[in-house]
């Protein structure tokens, strides 16, 4: 293989609304050479037409996009760009996202539950052929085909802890402790680096899985489920 050849970086493109989770990605990106952002978009609308110019090796797609579902986007990768290897990004772990998510053409499924940096390994993972996947979606699919290994890997992975403790990935935690000191959610924005829309999401996705309605219900809750001291 000719040495120019070995040495073309890994092109890129991402769809994503956060800011600063975008900016924090352009950052880490710029620190590597092996790997080229060459395109960008935070709406559903300019996902498309990005997806009118050259095809990338690897395609990050955000879900919850301002103005539609980043599924569309996979799907349309998935035809206009079929050498692509398309990776989600997203703080929606729940079944119908996933499962929607890899139907419609996606190799990888990560939570935004690591530090930007963290992900560029799993761009180089994804564009050798591997699958990244968070392991809290990794169990919940394999929980979905094989429902007693899939309770066993839980049990293995925390046998200490019960299912709302498993489901709670490491950011929402964080915004847990973080509502429990008394931050506002602009404060708790800014201390994760994420946006107010991130830390609304985490939020609701909190009160879903202790199924609660208000913060003093979610820190009463955690607290009798052991997930916060008391």
């Amino acid at each position: 293989m000719p040495q120019s050849q070995a040495l073309s970086p890994i092109h890129i493109a991402i769809v994503e609304d956060d800011v600063n989770f975008r900016d924090a990605m352009v950052a880490s990106l710029a620190t590597v050479s092996d790997i080229k952002l060459v395109g960008e978009a935070s709406t559903r609308v300019d996902g498309m037409r990005l997806l009118e110019g050259q095809p990338v090796d690897v395609l990050l797609v955000d879900l919850g996009l301002p103005d539609g579902s980043g599924i569309d986007i996979i799907r349309s990768a998935t035809e206009k760009w079929p050498s692509c290897n398309i990776m989600v990004c997203t703080t929606f772990g729940d079944e119908n996202h996933v499962i929607r998510s890899l139907e419609a053409g996606a190799a990888g499924y990560l939570l935004k539950d690591s530090e930007p940096h963290s992900m560029l390994d799993e761009i180089r993972s994804i564009n050798a052929g591997g699958s990244p996947i968070s392991p809290l979606i990794a169990r919940r699919i394999l929980m979905q085909f094989h429902p007693e290994r899939g309770a066993a890997v839980a049990v293995s992975l925390a046998p200490a802890l019960d299912h709302a403790e498993l489901s709670l990935s490491a950011r929402e935690m964080q915004t847990l402790e973080l509502i429990t000191k008394g931050f506002t959610a602009e404060e708790i924005a800014s201390l994760m680096l994420v946006s107010q829309h991130t830390v609304r999401t985490f939020v609701r996705r909190i009160y879903s899985k202790l199924k609660v309605n208000s913060k003093v219900e979610a820190i009463f809750e955690a607290r009798s489920r052991g997930l916060l001291p008391k």
